[in-house]
């Protein structure tokens, strides 16, 4: 049984209503709560721009966003940062801009290199790869590797006034007051092909996913069910 009050809906058995004046930020309670769930780790790779050089970056903000009527993925890329660059300056005849390689949990090591070029410049010498179709780096191990074609450019995730039809001047001022400066780009992609991978050693944890969760690298468990709890 629910009642209406001055804060909405509410159970009756409850007789409270939700704080509506958290005292942490929006964003702080969200980080927080993300912390608590498991996000697969994945790496992009590309070439940078009229060069042969590889480069890549890790993502903890990979996901697939369709499969229907065209296999699509998403993720973001802080900036200023060079795989951002790249990308937008990407060859619009190529068949294929970039590899998602969707890494295993036996590759929490690959996740640091690519996560901190600070320390690992050059983190291909010490990674074993192979190259795609159009000449972009695969990564051994892997759970999975999508060859993918990005559309059109990317979305700057400051750029509320497209989003939500305000001034530039509010969006400025909103990011002034929440933010620490840091900002963005949102990149969409079309899945081209599934990369069939070679399948190396007899390693258990290179057929289970590699996911962050709680600022650290975990993997999956099976749930077993009790006695009295239904399976599937």
């Amino acid at each position: 049984m629910f009642r209406v009050s001055s804060c909405g809906l509410r159970p009756v058995i409850r007789g409270r209503c939700l704080s509506t004046t958290p005292e942490k930020t929006t964003r702080e309670r969200l980080r927080s709560l993300l912390r608590e769930t498991a996000q697969p780790v994945a790496v992009v790779t590309s070439n940078l721009q009229h060069s042969p050089t590889h480069h890549g970056a890790t993502l903890s903000s990979f996901t697939s966003i369709a499969m229907d009527p065209y296999p699509l993925i998403s993720f973001s890329l802080r900036i200023p940062s060079r795989m951002a660059t790249a990308l937008k300056a990407a060859d619009s005849r190529s068949k294929s801009h970039l590899v998602i390689n969707v890494l295993s949990a036996a590759q929490e090591s690959t996740a640091v290199r690519f996560s901190r070029p600070d320390l690992y410049p050059e983190p291909f010498s010490s990674i074993p790869y192979l190259l795609s179709e159009e000449g972009l780096p695969v990564l051994e191990g892997c759970l999975g590797a999508l060859s993918c074609r990005l559309v059109k450019g990317s979305w700057p995730l400051d750029d509320l006034e497209f989003i939500e039809g305000r001034s530039r001047e509010s969006v400025e001022r909103e990011v002034m007051l929440e933010g620490n400066g840091a900002t963005s780009e949102l990149f969409l992609a079309r899945v081209i092909r599934v990369e069939t991978l070679p399948f190396i050693g007899d390693d258990h944890l290179r057929t289970l996913p590699l996911l962050y969760h709680r600022r650290g690298y975990a993997t999956t468990s099976d749930i077993l069910p009790g006695p009295n709890e239904p399976r599937l």
